[in-house]
């Protein structure tokens, strides 16, 4: 785990420890990195090649460039923003790739001392040899860039300051690194990091660049698409089981039909070789399919325990509540779902059993089934008010409602005449759980009390 923050302005503690919660919270472990607390504990980090943070290796970045600028390989580059912009300007008028063509690479030692005695601004730029780089990618195969397209490349904005090319090459061959393995829009990156480790006299890694991940609409997965961070899907309610099962598979395929996948089984049957070359497109409803294949698997006491921050359970005994998720596992997609699936079970400050604090808020419409009538409706809530006030406390359950409710209901030719207005009645919505289920876990009071109120309303 190394954490790449050479980039002052775009990086800030605060996001370096969301990324290493939601790894923490995706199951994967480092076996050397940055510890987790470090900062809290006063210890920075575990393994043989630390730190693992850039902006605490400096002085180690500092060497390699004194390195290569005594070696001649890297030089001041004094050119103004404004000119290398008029540069790049010209050359794409004429039809050329835009790159530096290495004007103050012919500046003497006695102009270059002047300029930094005068205070004028510089940074560093790397030669890039003019001559064919080629690679082999582990998924891509063989590659090969004409360097002396790419022109001199900035590696620091000054001694102390290395940009991303340039630190990344030198925390690879002190680290250890045998295989560099990252998004294909790093694969223009490759060349000048060969480069540099051949000025340097590394050795090569090996590199495989993987397919980008798509939007629906075939783009570079954005902010625009929907969310993109671990902790965005984390709090939306999906599972870290869901997640990494959904995410390997983008752009991977074990070659069978098994698609769900621990993360133990991943690491045993993942391999390179069955790596596509084309992009992965992000389908959130293939995700939402995976959630609810690991929510309907999980045991009810780890579920209920996972969906209590999305519920107003503030009053509510453990067993209610328990028995209000139990009712919705089937249905679940993803975590959040349960708070305006099961609103009716809650009121707006917690559990309510009050006659004050237990009304819902519905259109009288959405009592209608069809073409029924007003007086149709008030028959059926108040024949099911009567059959229900017959029923033993004891006996409110949703196999003993069931068992009585539903001969009465195909009795009359259509039962949505006697089902829908008591599902209506009970949860204010057109979908829910099933109304027997719905009744047994609101209780025989205020059961009979929402189907009161429906009555009155015709």
């Amino acid at each position: 785990m190394r954490i790449e923050d050479t980039d002052l302005e775009r990086s800030h503690p605060k996001w370096e420890d969301e990324i290493i919660e939601s790894l923490r919270w995706l199951g994967i472990v480092w076996d050397e990195g940055p510890l987790a607390d470090g900062r809290k504990e006063g210890k920075r980090c575990k393994g043989d090649y630390g730190p693992y943070r850039q902006s605490e290796r400096l002085k180690i970045y500092s060497q390699y460039l004194k390195k290569l600028l005594e070696d001649g390989r890297i030089y001041h580059c004094f050119c103004a923003e404004e000119e290398l912009e008029a540069m790049r300007q010209d050359q794409m008028s004429r039809g050329e790739a835009p790159k530096y063509v290495g004007s103050c690479r012919q500046l003497s030692e006695n102009e270059v001392k002047k300029y930094i005695a005068e205070g004028k601004p510089s940074i560093l730029r790397f030669t890039i040899p003019s001559q064919k780089i080629k690679f082999n990618d582990l998924i891509r195969g063989e590659i090969e860039f004409d360097a002396g397209l790419i022109g001199d490349i900035v590696i620091a904005k000054d001694a102390n300051t290395p940009l991303y090319n340039f630190a990344v090459v030198v925390d690879d061959f002190e680290m250890k690194i045998s295989h560099v393995i990252r998004g294909e829009d790093h694969i223009s990156n490759t060349p000048k990091q060969i480069a540099l480790q051949e000025a340097l006299g590394f050795p090569r890694p090996q590199y495989a660049h993987l397919p980008l991940i798509l939007g629906p609409d075939r783009s570079k997965m954005s902010k625009r698409h929907g969310p993109v961070s671990i902790s965005d899907y984390r709090v939306d309610g999906y599972l870290p089981e869901a997640l990494m099962n959904f995410m390997a598979f983008l752009g991977w395929n074990p070659g069978t039909e098994k698609e769900i996948y621990s993360l133990e089984e991943l690491a045993r049957d993942f391999s390179l070789e069955k790596i596509q070359k084309a992009g992965a497109v992000f389908n959130i409803s293939r995700l939402d399919y995976l959630n609810g294949f690991y929510i309907r698997n999980m045991a009810l006491e780890k579920l209920v325990a996972l969906c209590v921050s999305y519920l107003p359970t503030r009053g509510a005994d453990a067993e209610y509540v328990k028995k209000v998720v139990g009712a919705y596992q089937e249905r679940l997609k993803k975590l959040s779902e349960i708070t305006e699936l099961t609103d009716f079970f809650f009121n707006k400050t917690g559990f309510g059993a009050g006659k004050d604090n237990d009304v819902l808020e519905y259109d009288k419409e959405l009592l209608r089934w069809k073409d029924m009538t007003d007086n149709d409706i008030a028959y059926s809530l108040g024949n099911l008010e009567n059959i229900l006030m017959g029923v033993e406390q004891k006996d409110f359950t949703k196999q003993n409602l069931e068992k009585i409710i539903m001969p009465i209901a195909e009795g009359g030719g259509d039962r949505g005449k006697f089902l829908w207005p008591l599902r209506v009645a009970l949860t204010g919505k057109k979908a829910s759980a099933g109304p027997f289920e719905v009744a047994e876990i609101l209780g025989k009071e205020r059961a009979l009390r929402r189907i009161n109120t429906a009555k009155k309303l015709f």
